[in-house]
């Protein structure tokens, strides 16, 4: 069944592109990672709406602000979006990063992640207000900071403090790519591995006489990868169909059988690999940090307990240091995952895929607190990048499937 938003929010682009280009011209590049200014700019368009506003920081400089409309059950869904920024260099762009219109693309550090889809949560929040059609749940805005370096002042500040009490929610995220729609329902688990090696000095004009922590430490990553990276993973079979739909997203990009391993075998990142001190030295000392990724449904302690199995296994090299997470994951059917996909495909006309995202964020933080999470928003696959940029089409299409949720999800049932 399609559900109506309570106006016509797709009327109002030009209005929506205006205030995705005010956000985008307030420089909220994380480090340092400053908002206020961009709380301000939100908190002065809301302020005719009389909604009821919050800002609460635990670092003056990255405030956190959160609006509620009233619904006419204490049942909440949350809308949530990072207003920081990774950093950009403006002799790179073609276009300006503080925002710069060229026909049907609006161009800037943060338009499509996700600056653009801040603005549409709000348009779809001014729906309701504007209209006084009051929404069938309770629907609270939480606009975050700190985001882009995974710190503590945005999202796990609010969570910490208390401050949402979310039966769902919809986090922003890009979830589009090439053209492909999809909400994200899961994400995967993680290792994040700090090895040290150390070995023997020598001159570097008669290496046999030393010891070389550097080879050390990369045959260590290298066995790692012998034992692991080829071990297929016990995943549940609820997260059967969420990796099906995960391969057929992800195979026009990779390849199908590289989709599928993606999600059948661990991947094992060597991110950063330090060590020596001059070329005719054979190093004493070496640091390397992996990453390790794992589909969610896995158990990541017994990994990490392997993983350690292995190390103390290869000569001269220790754990420094080791941090891990689970991956978490929707039901590909429950009530939300099945309010924004329909929702997406009537507001799109074209499919929205339910996959896995192939990392992790403040998805992942909510589901670990109880909170029905996915991702979704419109947009194009230059996040990060030189020329980032996003659509009005998409803009109106995520104020549209915003406005259109409410609805959908209480009519769906309860999570």
């Amino acid at each position: 069944m399609t559900v109506s938003a309570p106006v016509d929010v797709s009327v109002h682009r030009t209005e929506l592109v205006d205030l995705t280009l005010d956000l985008l011209s307030v420089d909220t590049s994380n480090p340092p990672g400053d908002t206020r200014e961009a709380v301000d700019a939100i908190e002065a368009w809301l302020e005719p709406l009389a909604v009821e506003t919050e800002r609460f920081a635990v670092d003056p400089a990255k405030p956190n602000l959160l609006a509620t409309v009233p619904g006419e059950t204490d049942r909440t869904l949350l809308f949530n979006g990072h207003l920081d920024t990774v950093p950009f260099d403006a002799e790179e762009w073609s276009y300006d990063p503080l925002g710069e219109r060229d026909g049907d693309r609006i161009y800037g550090r943060g338009a499509t992640d996700m600056k653009g889809a801040v603005a549409a949560m709000l348009f779809a929040l001014r729906a309701y207000a504007e209209s006084g059609t009051r929404p069938p749940v309770t629907l609270q805005f939480a606009f975050v900071s700190d985001e882009e370096v995974g710190g503590d002042a945005g999202l796990p500040a609010l969570l910490d403090a208390g401050r949402l009490d979310a039966d769902a929610c919809v986090i922003g995220e890009p979830t589009c790519e090439a053209g492909r729609h999809s909400v994200t329902v899961a994400d995967r688990g993680s290792i994040w591995l700090t090895l040290e090696a150390t070995g023997e000095a020598a001159h570097g004009s008669r290496p046999v006489l030393g010891d070389n922590a550097v080879d050390r430490l990369y045959r260590a990553v290298e066995t790692m990868r012998e034992r692991f990276g080829a071990r297929e993973l016990r995943v549940s079979s609820e997260m059967t169909p969420i990796i099906e739909e995960s391969v057929q997203y992800y195979a026009p990009t990779m390849g199908e059988a590289t989709a599928r391993d993606l999600f059948r075998y661990p991947s094992i990142n060597l991110g950063v690999l330090e060590g020596g001190e001059a070329i005719n030295t054979v190093p004493q000392t070496a640091r390397a940090e992996v990453d390790v990724r794992l589909t969610a449904g896995v158990d990541t302690s017994d990994v990490l307990a392997d993983v350690r199995d292995c190390v103390a296994d290869c000569e001269g090299i220790t754990i420094a240091d080791v941090s891990w997470s689970v991956g978490t994951a929707e039901p590909i059917d429950s009530p939300l995952v099945e309010a924004v996909a329909s929702t997406a495909e009537d507001v799109t006309g074209e499919r929205v895929y339910r996959r896995s995202a192939t990392g992790g964020g403040d998805a992942k933080r909510l589901r670990n607190e109880g909170v029905p999470t996915v991702e979704f928003a419109l947009g194009t696959d230059t996040v990060h990048a030189v020329d980032e940029y996003t659509t009005v089409d998409a803009l109106a299409g995520n104020a549209e499937v915003y406005a259109r949720l409410p609805v959908a999800w209480a009519d769906a049932g309860v999570d």
